[in-house]
């Protein structure tokens, strides 16, 4: 959904009302709704097109009124496959100008980064949430929509353009922890289409994707207060264990190692606690794959030089397995690691015997419904899939630190539009819901699925 769209449905919905509810937006560029908050709740300036409704702390930023909502400058939300939201350099400024300096003392990693601590909540996901209730007219399922938007999911920094609104975030998320993706790595995804970035290594791309993992480390060490976990870079070195008979990827192999390596070692510099993406049961869980996949995550840490804040792995990312199935599911069959914990269970001592005793977070955003697919590798808004377990640290399992939200339920994984420069098959296949827009961009269809099929029920 275009930006300046969505900016106007929550506007038409902000005037139905005479306050606006925790985490809705009260302020920003060409903002027209009510910049009143609820009881108990101030609005707050995160940068120059967004202001939310939050409980007052000490570490919120400054009012709303920074923001003009007269101006003619309109945003547009970076997507994987869309121009991107840019922040003026005003902004930038403006996000920074209460943090404190970048200190040269070496960050110390404390175990856990979720333990004890609250989870900023994505405020622009939550006002796509927002713009969707605005959409539905059943009081029923508006209520449980809202409900969506008060859970956290991970912001995706999928261009180079979108670093210069992390000071914002950062600000916005005080004493709470940023999630964030790192997913800017020149040719990725070399085995698919939709989700096809815009560095290649062909165009200066590894000193590019340099520069962007410099940008984020910035702007990490001039903020204070926040804990950063990030996700390194989804599908990126699973291609390695699986796709080298693909040329895309067998000739970028080196290069890929390269740059996440390089990511790794910058940002813990800047204390960010790191998983990197492992793909998912499915893909790597199998027992031909699993013990390569080991060895290469293994190696790749030792290689980034075996930092603490290099915490583990993520698993189930943007995906649809459980956490622990009931039973196999048929599509399964074959592999002894047929959800998260068995993969996760099977994958952790492998690791630990070559000297990394990795922890795990789970992404079971769209994992609430089970055997819906008709193959296991199918990916691409898979129909019948409802929103997973809530994000928790109550995991019930000691190798896995926290279950999370990263993929933004909703928006898009790739279009059905056989025409599109990026069409990826899986998303036209029997398995997808169709018409789909353009990966990145809001599919109302989908998200009530996965409202409707939550489970646990919202």
């Amino acid at each position: 959904m275009k930006a300046a769209f969505a900016a106007a449905l929550l506007a038409a919905l902000a005037t139905q009302v005479s306050a606006v509810a925790e985490w809705g937006q009260c302020g920003g560029l060409n903002y027209a709704g009510s910049n009143t908050c609820d009881a108990g709740l101030s609005c707050v300036y995160s940068n120059d097109w967004y202001s939310q409704c939050l409980k007052s702390t000490s570490s919120a930023a400054t009012s709303s009124t920074k923001t003009s909502s007269t101006s003619s400058t309109s945003s547009t939300r970076a997507s994987s496959t869309s121009s991107t939201r840019v922040s003026s350099s005003t902004s930038s400024t403006k996000t920074t100008s209460g943090s404190a300096q970048a200190s040269s003392a070496v960050p110390t990693a404390s175990g856990n980064p979720y333990t004890g601590k609250s989870v900023w909540n994505s405020e622009y996901y939550a006002s796509e949430v927002y713009a969707a209730a605005a959409l539905v007219t059943d009081t029923a399922l508006k209520a449980k929509i809202s409900k969506v938007a008060s859970i956290p999911t991970f912001t995706w920094f999928d261009t180079m353009a979108k670093v210069a609104d992390l000071p914002g975030y950062l600000q916005a998320a005080g004493s709470s922890i940023l999630q964030i993706v790192v997913y800017d790595l020149p040719n990725r995804d070399c085995h698919a289409n939709a989700s096809n970035g815009e560095l290649t290594y062909a165009n200066n791309g590894a000193a590019l994707y340099q520069q962007y993992i410099d940008g984020i480390t910035a702007a990490i060490k001039a903020s204070s207060g926040s804990t950063v976990v990030a996700v390194i870079e989804p599908d990126s070195l699973a291609n390695l264990v699986t796709n080298l008979s693909d040329s895309r990827c067998s000739s970028v192999q080196d290069q890929y190692k390269a740059s996440v390596v390089y990511a790794l070692k910058t940002l813990a510099t800047a204390g960010v606690y790191m998983y990197i993406d492992a793909g998912h049961a499915g893909w790597l869980g199998w027992p031909a794959n699993i013990s390569p996949a080991a060895t290469l995550f293994a190696q790749i840490y030792t290689s980034a030089g075996s930092s603490p804040f290099i915490r583990g792995l993520a698993t189930n990312v943007a995906n649809y397995n459980a956490l622990t199935a009931a039973s196999p599911d048929p599509i399964t069959s074959g592999n002894s690691n047929y959800d998260e914990t068995h993969y996760i269970n099977a994958l952790a001592p492998m690791l630990a015997s070559s000297g990394w005793n990795a922890q795990f977070i789970v992404d079971l955003g769209r994992s609430g419904k089970q055997n819906i697919r008709t193959a296991w590798g199918n990916w691409c808004n898979i129909k019948g899939a409802g929103f997973g377990l809530h994000p928790t640290t109550n995991t019930g399992n000691s190798y896995i630190d926290a279950i999370v939200w990263v993929k933004p339920g909703g928006e898009c994984d790739g279009t059905s539009n056989t025409s599109a420069v990026r069409y990826d098959s899986m998303c036209g296949g029997v398995d997808a819901k169709v018409p789909a827009p353009e990966a990145g961009q809001w599919f109302q269809d989908y998200f009530l699925d996965l409202v409707n099929n939550a489970d646990p029920a919202l």
